[in-house]
This record gives C-alpha cells, structure tokens and sequence, in this order.
C-alpha cells in the first residue's frame, strides 16, 4: 500500500501540473483576445451605445415606474381601513358628559301598563360623547404599537387629544423640545444620494409641516373629516421624503366626536421604493457585465476579421510579398463575408490587370524594337550610301519606319487610355442603327471605287427602342469602323461586305461578314491577341499595328457585350463533301437598353 501511495502522488501531481497549464493557456488565449479587442475603436464604440441604451432603459425604469405609485395607493387603502376601524373601536369606548338620560315624567305617565318608553333619537343625537383619553389610549396603543403607524386624535374642535408618540399609561400627552439639529456637513455621497432621490420624486407633491400641539385644522385632510368625510393626502418632507396621511372622522350616532390621523413614518415607503431600486440596480449591474462581455464577443466577430482584411489590403499597397492573400469569410454569408469576397475579386482583379499591363508593356517593347532596329540600319547606312537610288531608297525606308511608328504610337496611345476614358464617361442610351448608319457612309466615302461594296441591312421590329443600348457612342462607332475596315481589306475587288443588324431576344446583334478567305482554325482566337497580325499578301507590310481588333474586344467587353468570329462555310451537298469557307464573319453581341 505504500509503495503505491508513493508511485501515485506524482502521477497525480503531473496530472494537475498538466491541468493547471492547460488552463493557464485557455486564460491566456482568452485574455489575448480581450487584449486585442478592448482597445480598438469599434469595440469601444459598440460597448459604450450598448451601455448607453441599457443605461438609458433602466434610467426610465427608475424614474417612470409604477411601483411606487402602486404602493402609495396599497398604503392609502390600507391606512384607510385600519382608520375606519380604530376610529370605531374610539367611538365606541366614547362616554356621555353626564351619568344620565333627562326623560320628561308627563310622558312616562301616560304610558299604559307593560309599556316602556326609550330616549328618542332627537335627544341620543343630541348627546355629548366627548372623547376620554384615559379609556381611548389603551385601546390606541394595543392597536397602533405593532405598526410603525403614527395615530393622533383630534376633537371636535380640532384640539390635539393624543398622539401615538407620546402615549403614556394614563393617556397624557408628554410636550418637549426636540434637540437642535446638527450642523455637520453631509458627507459626499450622502449629498449626492439625496439629490439623486429629490430629483427622482414627484415634484407636484405639497411639503409636510408639523402641527405639533397646534390646532389640527392647519391639515387639509382633518378639516375635512371634521365635516364627516375621510380624507387623504400624500406629502413629501424636505428632505424628500414620503408621508402618506389619512384622516377618519369618529362617529357615534351620526354625531362627529373627533378626528383620527393616520400617518406614515417618513422613509417607510421609501425604503421600500430603495430596497426596490437597489434590486434594479442589481440586475443592471449583472446585464451591463453581460452586455460588456457579449459586446467584447460581438466586437471580435466583427473587428478581428476586419483588421485581418486591412492588413492584407496594406500588405498588398506596401507589396511585401509578390501576390498576398486576402482572407477568405465568404462563407460567414454577411456584410463582412460580402466584403471578403469583394476585397478577394477586387486583389484579383488588380492583379489581373497588373499582369495585364506588364504584357502590355513587353509587347510594346518588342513591337517598337522592330521599326527603330530597321529605322536605326537605315539612319546608319544612310551616309555610307554612294548612289542616289540608295540614298532614295534608304529615305523611303526611313520614311516607313517613321510612319509605322506613328501608328503604332497612336494605337497604344488609344488602348492605354481606353480604361481610363470609359470609366470616367458616363454609359447613355444611344441607337445602334443610326451609329451603323453613319458608319457606313462614311466607310463608303473613303472606299475606292473599284473596292468591294458595303451594305447595310437593319431587321424591323416592332419596338421603338429595338435597337437602344447603353454605352458611348464614339468607342462603338470605333468598333464598327475597325470591323468593317478589317472586312474590306480581306475582301477582294468583285466581293462585298455586309453589315447586318437584328434583335436576339434582349441582346442586340451587329454581324460583319466578308468575302476573304476566312480564318484559319487555329487563328480564331489570336486574331483578338494584342499585336498579332494575319494581313493579306497585298497589302504592304507594317500598314496594321495589330491592335485593332484587341481594343475592339476591350470596347465590348466594358459594354458588358461579346466579340467572336467564325468562318462562313458553304452549305455541303453531302456529308462526306469537305468544307468550302466563304468567308470571316464577325458578330458583336451587346445587351438591350432594358436588359
């Protein structure tokens, strides 16, 4: 048994060494998160309107509740009941002036044998029952004492007869000057409490003033009883204190002897409405607590993931790492799951279009290599040359070059700017129809007269506003214009190009088709590359930069609209006929006005 005594206190010993520390850490860890969330603003900020509004509610509680009013009636109606009742007990321990009843002696001759003659009630209303005080204050005093009410009686004439404070065996009521008030200064809180309860009473409520031994029709409630009518009145001391009053009239035989008034001590009520308050305060201290923590919890919820997005986002203004990632609470389904998605699209984005402008400016860089190396031979050369038609045909290579450069410099222009343009412009309703139309006028102006012809073909429709999209008018005429001119360079002299516009469902349609070769298959989605070019073998090198179809697809793409092309193809006679290609058709898809 000792042996195992000893092996088991260290085992148990590690156990709670292992406890202690995993609680130590749970402590920390909770603390940590306090630690982190006390001090920031929004915290701060949604722990003190919580406390506000809590402190708010249970301000009114205190001030507006109906507790107190509540008491006062219970106290009124149960003063006035023990009123009733002590006044009739008086009433009834009351005694005639005299030891005997005056009977006229004509009548009691006149009465017949076995009749008896009693007392009218003229002459029993007319008798004095003045109040005794040595057989009332017994009776006073077996009632009053249990309670902490105080009883005073009073005559018909308002004369103080007793007083419960001052009862002694034989009914006399002791008269002495009460000790001078102390001059001590409150102390602090005494000060503050007594304000807090002034300000917290009724301010429509007379002030109580002691009679002492004077007449007892200075109070209101007393005259009116004298006049046989209970009455009641609630007063408040200087000291802020309630007093409730009631005065009972003591009746024997409808004759009104006295008065009986009741009265609180003052404080009773109010200890109750404290003791009452106190419990309020007590449940708001306990919710302010639970408030706290509960606001600490929510501030985390809502803090902690907001500060991880913003360091994110400074990490990636600052560019620490090469591409930082945004924290993902896309999953939490609120505002700040919305804002994580949001923040995560928008990084992706801007990184996207980062990339976009790196290869952007490679592809320019190389693209510009190309005419200043030709340009820099011919500028080179130029001197060394010895014949006039080499100096000539040097100048028009010069010449070339700086032209090509030109365009080049001006389409890169246009696309580095486009972005830019269209965010700032505002999109409008404009009419495709009449853009085209324009369009192509002016497309057939500047054609050759030898060229391959443009048409135009507009479906009706019914709808006013058929053909109404939302966008800028010039970047879509731009469109419209590289398309076409795309068309007419592959098309030969005897061809056409047709420009056909229609309605699909709640998207517009414009299609641009040729008469060319067509696009090779695996050309389809180059063509839209930046710089790539596929010209014609008749036209001249370094006459296309190769950006006009990539800034056509950019110009679409911000109308929320699609670019594709595809190859006519001859309908087949068989299955097994190969395909003929007619030609290239372009299709832009832009969506309605009401889309």
């Amino acid at each position: 048994m000792t042996v195992s005594i000893e092996e088991g206190t260290p085992a148990r010993r590690a156990a709670r060494r292992v406890r202690i520390r995993h609680l130590r850490r749970l402590a920390t860890r909770f603390l940590r998160s306090i630690g982190l969330h006390a001090f920031s603003s929004l915290t701060r900020r949604i722990v003190i309107l919580n406390l506000a509004a809590l402190i708010v509610l249970v301000s009114g509680i205190l001030y507006l509740n109906q507790f107190r009013a509540g008491l006062i009636d219970a106290r009124l109606e149960s003063l006035l009941t023990q009123g009733e009742i002590i006044a009739g007990a008086i009433a009834a321990s009351a005694t005639v002036e005299t030891n005997n009843i005056t009977i006229d002696p004509d009548k009691l001759l006149e009465l017949q044998a076995g009749e008896s003659m009693t007392p009218g009630a003229n002459a029993i209303e007319g008798l004095d029952f003045p109040i005794n005080p040595e057989r009332v204050a017994p009776v006073l005093r077996r009632l009053i004492s249990p309670t902490r009410t105080r009883a005073r009686i009073y005559d018909r004439d308002g004369i103080p007869v007793l007083d419960s404070r001052h009862l002694y065996s034989r009914g006399q009521i002791l008269r002495f000057d009460l000790p001078a008030e102390s001059d001590e200064e409150p102390a602090l809180f005494d000060r503050i409490w007594e304000w807090v309860k002034v300000h917290l009473q009724r301010d429509d409520l007379p002030i109580y003033h002691e009679l002492g031994g004077l007449n007892g029709r200075g109070y209101p409630e007393v005259a009116t009883a004298l006049e046989g009518s209970p009455s009641s009145i609630v007063r408040i001391t200087e000291r802020g204190e309630l007093i409730v009053s009631v005065a009972v009239p003591i009746q024997r035989y409808r004759s009104v002897l006295g008065v009986l008034l009741l009265s609180t001590q003052g404080g009773d009520i109010d200890q109750i409405v404290h003791a009452e308050r106190m419990a309020i305060v007590r449940v708001f201290l306990v919710s302010a607590g639970v408030v706290v923590v509960l606001s600490i919890l929510l501030a985390g919820t809502i803090a902690a993931p907001l500060r991880r997005l913003a360091d994110a986002a400074d990490r990636v203004r600052r560019g620490v790492t090469s591409r930082p990632q945004i924290p993902d609470f896309s999953a939490r389904r609120d505002e700040i799951g919305h804002l994580s998605q949001a923040l995560r699209e928008m990084t992706a984005s801007l990184y996207n279009r980062i990339e976009a402008i790196e290869s952007f400016a490679a592809d320019v860089s190389h693209e510009l290599k190309n005419p200043l190396t030709s340009l820099r031979s011919a500028v080179e050369t130029l001197p060394l040359a010895k014949t006039p038609a080499s100096k000539a045909r040097l100048t028009e290579i010069i010449q070339h070059d700086v032209r090509r450069l030109d365009r080049l410099i001006s389409d890169i222009s246009d696309a580095s700017r486009l972005d830019a343009e269209m965010a700032r412009q505002d999109a409008v309703p404009i009419d495709v129809a009449r853009i085209l139309e324009a369009v192509v006028e002016v497309q057939r102006e500047i054609a050759a007269p030898d060229g391959p012809q443009i048409t135009l073909d507009v479906a009706k429709s019914d709808q006013d506003d058929a053909y109404v999209v939302l966008g800028h008018d010039s970047r879509l005429g731009q469109v419209f214009t590289n398309l076409i001119d795309n068309a007419r360079s592959f098309t030969p002299k005897d061809g056409g190009v047709r420009v056909l516009l229609r309605r699909n469902g709640a998207a517009v349609d414009i299609v641009v088709e040729d008469d060319g070769p067509g696009i090779r298959a695996e050309q389809v989605e180059r063509i839209f590359e930046r710089f790539y070019t596929d010209r014609p073998e008749q036209e001249a090198f370094g006459q296309n930069s190769g950006l006009g179809l990539s800034i056509s697809r950019q110009i679409v793409e911000a109308h929320r609209g699609r670019i594709w092309a595809e190859n006519r193809l001859k309908p087949r006679a068989a299955k097994d006929d190969a395909p003929v290609v007619l030609g290239a058709r372009f299709t832009v898809r832009l969506p309605g006005a009401a889309a």
